[in-house]
């Protein structure tokens, strides 16, 4: 064989090669919340461009990230989404198989809606009434200790509160949403709590849990229902008493058959959401994976798709399904992020959102 011929037979098998690590269409998993806004922006990729629409599975935000930090093989995702910020132990999963260069993007705000069926009677809850309708443990009457939630009807927690059965369905513990739930609602009432707190300071070892009290009760009265939030709008459909836990886009979605709760005296909306009145707030985001960039070049065209004003912006398409816009100029300031591919550090992901 002449050096000619070895030389063309390299490159052929080279680009072999390449073509076997490269694919045109990109795989997405992640948050049921992010997904609807996902979904739209791979839909139009795919309507009006010459890449095939993006692959989107709702996974949840864990399990989207056990996924997407499984590797940097192209059977792994390329961008995984989330309705909480990554957290460190994940960040270190990644890190220890290799995925070591990832780009966050903050897509906008969300609410976390606290809903019932449209046809019931408006109800307002406070974020402490809500700790004690979910948490698995709470005061005892005399404020001492902590007892296995007694509670099955609203009524029992404040007599302000109608004479209804308690019975929430919410997302399950791969969830974002219930990461976030249980950082607002368990954890940020729990730590101003002297019972909850005491437990920690009376023994380190033993109670450590009651530092950060994050426990859902498991007695039926909370029931997890998947990933898919759809289900708990039917399911709040169903059972009148119900109430069900899922991001504000679902609520926008389905508004003509179920209602958001006032929380502490306020109602979900756009403005009180951006604004941080409505008090069950977080930001929504997706994290890419650069190590694929180069084999899915259609990762790139998608990301500044996501990222355009005409999508996020104050105006923007994903606005008219429940996304809402963060300020201009840190949507600027992101944007510029995510185009120049910032990775995210393990310093940056501990430092508060």
């Amino acid at each position: 064989m002449t050096l000619t011929k070895i030389a063309l037979s390299a490159l052929a098998i080279s680009a072999l090669t390449l073509s076997l690590n490269a694919r045109d269409q990109i795989k997405i998993v992640g948050s049921s919340t992010v997904y609807p806004f996902s979904s739209a922006v791979a839909e139009e990729l795919g309507a009006t461009t010459s890449f095939p629409t993006p692959v989107v599975e709702s996974t949840g935000s864990g399990g989207g990230m056990k996924l997407f930090c499984a590797g940097n093989g192209m059977n792994t995702p390329d961008i995984t989404n989330a309705s909480r910020r990554m957290k460190t132990k994940e960040f270190k999963l990644c890190v220890k198989n290799g995925v070591t260069d990832i780009t966050e993007a903050v897509i906008g705000f969300d609410g976390i809606a606290f809903a019932q069926a449209k046809s019931n009677t408006p109800f307002s809850v406070t974020k402490k009434q809500l700790l004690l309708a979910v948490a698995a443990e709470v005061p005892s009457k005399d404020g001492k200790s902590l007892v296995k939630n007694p509670y099955t009807n609203w009524n029992q927690i404040d007599s302000s509160l109608p004479t209804r059965e308690i019975i929430i369905y919410g997302p399950p513990k791969s969830s974002g949403t219930r990461d976030a739930f249980e950082d607002m609602i368990l954890k940020g009432q729990t730590k101003k709590m002297a019972v909850y707190t005491s437990l920690y300071k009376a023994n380190k070892v033993k109670n450590k849990a009651y530092k950060k009290y994050k426990k859902i009760r498991t007695d039926g009265v909370y029931v997890p229902s998947g990933e898919n939030d759809n289900l708990i709008v039917t399911k709040l459909n169903k059972n009148k008493a119900a109430f069900g836990i899922f991001g504000y886009s679902f609520l926008v979605e389905n508004d003509d058959k179920v209602q958001g709760s006032k929380v502490n005296g306020v109602i979900p909306t756009p403005k009180t959401i951006s604004s941080g009145k409505y008090p069950i707030s977080r930001s929504l985001f997706f994290y890419t994976k650069n190590s694929h960039a180069s084999k899915v070049p259609a990762m790139a065209e998608y990301v500044k798709m996501f990222m355009s004003e005409d999508m996020i912006g104050s105006d923007g398409i994903l606005g008219e399904i429940g996304l809402i816009s963060l300020p201009d100029s840190r949507r600027t300031n992101i944007r510029n992020s995510v185009s120049n591919r910032t990775k995210i550090t393990l310093e940056e992901l501990s430092k508060k959102h």
